[in-house]
């Protein structure tokens, strides 16, 4: 599917479109992702700042989706783990700027290779119209070569509490 294709549908994604969670632009080899938020009442918390989870929900699906096209088919990637730092109160818009490097990439495809899991941690910040940083995500994801793709030695060897394949 096209970037273009994908932005549209993110535009009709309920949980986006409902938080107000806007895809900006994802370029055509899909290495970057701009992604905002307005504040309205529907994101906004008791205290009148961008709800937390608002927050969290405009940064989640948007590094597994890079890497996914990045890889292409014959890797495994999944969200492990995160964690989110609220820096200070959301009271404007925000915005969040994905982006993989081609170096980065290269270097998660050579770990990749010997068929063992790659678990990269990628850092995306939220920032408001000032470039004030309101919050800061940690992503852990996991990568690995599918079965089938996996050299026969690590094909081989299993570890069912170790991996999610």
């Amino acid at each position: 599917m096209k970037a273009s294709r994908l932005r549209w549908l993110f535009s009709l994604y309920f949980p986006f479109l409902g938080a107000g969670i806007r895809v900006d632009r994802i370029s055509p080899d899909f290495s970057e992702i701009d992604v905002s938020m307005k504040l309205t009442f529907w994101n906004k918390n008791y205290v009148g700042t961008h709800f937390g989870g608002s927050l969290y929900s405009m940064v989640d699906p948007f590094y597994m989706l890079i890497l996914m096209r990045r890889l292409g088919p014959h890797y495994i990637v999944w969200d492990q783990a995160a964690k989110i730092d609220f820096l200070r109160p959301g009271k404007s818009q925000v915005f969040a700027y994905f982006r993989l490097p081609d170096g980065l990439l290269e270097q998660i495809k050579t770990q990749a290779a010997t068929g063992d899991a790659v678990r990269p941690e990628l850092v995306v910040e939220v920032v408001d119209a000032d470039g004030q940083v309101i919050a800061r995500v940690n992503k852990t994801l996991y990568v690995r070569l599918k079965p089938e793709h996996r050299p026969p030695a690590a094909a081989e060897i299993s570890r069912p509490n170790q991996e999610l394949s």
